[in-house]
């Protein structure tokens, strides 16, 4: 079979797939239904205060330069130097003109503007990358996986509370995602209790706990989940390496990283359990 030939009936099976997911999506009960089949009405979601996003117009091309990782770290450096920026100064993660590149596109959508000795950012105060991360995962479960998602969800519980980054319904499955934009070194102990306390309370058939870093999950991360794995059970479940930096915990708790591509991550880990966990 020639490559060109394999690369299309590829390509064709993706399209399947998403038409059939698509359908199935619809004959299915709507995300809000299946959280208020559990007890969970959703009180907020989807906050705009902190989401740096430009005109409908160029939305799509955004999500296509946000799929870059080293254009996303661009944008954090974008965000903490907001107020006043050279271009040395958001020249730290690719070269300058790869960093110039990204620039004038920022420029063009609106979201820099210049300055007589500088740029800066349009929308402004943005706190951080963290919402504009989520609504692009979000956005990765729609385009991508035919998937219904929303982000920044906060529901009113008496027991768990604060933001569920991400709820998506996948094949009629809930899936929760953790979304942090922080490198490693900035995760602590009590962020993971609370990721357990969520899925303990929502009981989703799917958790992802993802990083948006190439970095190494093995030497802080795993640790810190077996460390909670062996806090909450006599016989704590192994962690184990499903392939580079991906991880999972009973076929279906998921640690992730952006190494190589968020997409093709989020594809595996979905593989994964629906291949073991049925």
């Amino acid at each position: 079979m020639s490559s060109d030939r394999h690369s299309n009936e590829t390509t064709s099976l993706r399209e399947e797939i998403k038409r059939l997911r698509k359908s199935l999506s619809e004959l299915t009960p709507t995300l809000d239904v299946l959280l208020k089949r559990r007890g969970f009405k959703i009180f907020k979601k989807e906050p705009s205060e902190d989401l740096l996003l430009p005109e409908e117009k160029h939305i799509r091309s955004y999500y296509e330069m946000m799929k870059k990782y080293s254009f996303r770290l661009f944008l954090r450096e974008v965000i903490k130097h907001q107020k006043f920026f050279r271009l040395e100064d958001v020249t730290r993660y690719a070269t300058s003109e790869v960093t110039e590149d990204y620039l004038k596109y920022i420029i063009n959508t609106g979201l820099v503007e210049r300055l007589s000795d500088g740029f800066r950012l349009s929308i402004r105060p943005i706190k951080s990358f963290g919402e504009t991360l989520e609504w692009f995962i979000a956005e990765i479960f729609k385009v991508e996986f035919t998937a219904e998602a929303i982000w920044g969800i906060r529901f009113k519980r008496p027991k768990v509370g604060g933001d569920y980054d991400l709820i998506a319904k996948v094949d009629g499955s809930i899936l929760y995602m953790e979304i942090k934009s922080s490198p490693p070194k900035q995760i602590y102990q009590n962020e993971i209790s609370a990721f357990f306390d969520r899925i303990s309370d929502l009981r989703p058939e799917i958790s992802i706990f993802f990083m948006d870093t190439e970095l190494r999950m093995k030497d802080k991360i795993v640790p810190m989940f077996e460390e909670e794995l062996s806090k909450r059970y006599t016989n704590s479940p192994r962690v184990s390496r499903i392939e580079k930096e991906l991880f999972q915990i009973r076929d279906k708790m998921f640690i992730v990283n952006a190494k190589d591509s968020i997409i093709a991550n989020i594809e595996r880990v979905l593989s994964w359990y629906f291949r073991r966990s049925r």
